[in-house]
């Protein structure tokens, strides 16, 4: 099974890149949303979370919030 992973993000979020490296050095595929570009996306993220700050990962359905490699790890071993 592949897992379903988003990652939402800013240009000037240096927590957004370690999320994005700490995938790409464990391969994992992962779609990125801009929402500094895409206010819509971010209003559908506050919506979905209750949080206006960034990284955060939705992996296969459960939402990482900010850089926390330990929990995304952990789902993405399910």
């Amino acid at each position: 099974m592949s897992n379903q992973v988003t990652v939402y993000t800013t240009n000037t979020c240096p927590y957004c890149t370690m999320m994005k490296n700490f995938l790409d050095q464990n391969n994992v595929a992962y779609t990125e949303v801009n929402v500094q570009r895409d206010p819509v996306a971010a209003n559908r993220l506050v919506q979905a979370t209750g949080q206006m700050g960034v990284p955060q990962t939705n992996i296969n359905g459960q939402w990482v919030l900010g850089f926390d490699p330990n929990r995304a790890a952990d789902l993405l071993k399910n």
